[in-house]
């Protein structure tokens, strides 16, 4: 199967790998609609069902995020990754016309990451609130958010505040079991080092 979505994809994809019957495709962002359709429309694979589309976040890499599409081919029982890296402030091209399972992950994957999805029919905010500064999920993202929203009985409504914590951020920094005994270890071949003597 791998060797016959490299040749319908030879022109586009940049590598085409497969192992345990899943096959890996690396291609441009650019690419991706064309690269699904391609997919989709070819009786002999037809891989006719996105069933995941995401993004990782990888900030030490130039190209920041990779964007992820999983098919899956129904009547052939195989699944496929494609594997697109995007930068950060690069759009990429929505797949809603291509399936439309895609609507929803791409609102998801923008109100997340960030990453916007050029020809999307309606790119919002679906996880966090209209007024969210920022997306959760990279890994820049503060791990107390940047507000905290609740809920004000004095003022009887919903309110916004910054952050207040009541005890500042500890590093923990506890030895894990298997130091511990390396070092009981070391203590007890010394005690016998000194009985020896």
């Amino acid at each position: 199967m791998a060797n016959y979505v490299r040749d319908i994809l030879d022109d586009i994809c940049e590598t085409v790998t497969a192992t345990n019957d899943e096959v890996l495709v690396r291609i441009s962002s650019n690419d991706i609609a064309n690269v699904l359709s391609k997919l989709r429309d070819d009786n002999h694979v037809a891989f006719n069902q996105l069933s995941d589309l995401t993004a990782v976040d990888y900030p030490e890499r130039p190209a920041r995020f990779e964007m992820v599409y999983q098919l899956l081919s129904i009547s052939n029982n195989m699944r496929l990754r494609i594997l697109a890296e995007v930068s950060e402030g690069q759009s990429v091209p929505s797949v809603t016309g291509v399936f439309s399972a895609a609507n929803w992950a791409e609102r998801e994957v923008w109100d997340m990451f960030g990453i916007f999805f050029a020809g999307h029919p309606d790119l919002r905010r679906l996880l966090t609130d209209y007024g969210f500064e920022g997306h959760p999920l990279r890994k820049d993202f503060p791990l107390t958010g940047h507000v905290e929203v609740r809920y004000d009985d004095t003022q009887r409504r919903v309110v916004n505040e910054p952050v207040h914590l009541v005890q500042e951020f500890r590093d923990f920094d506890f030895l894990s079991p298997w130091e511990g005994m390396q070092h009981a270890i070391d203590a007890e071949e010394s005690d016998k080092n000194s009985d020896a003597n």
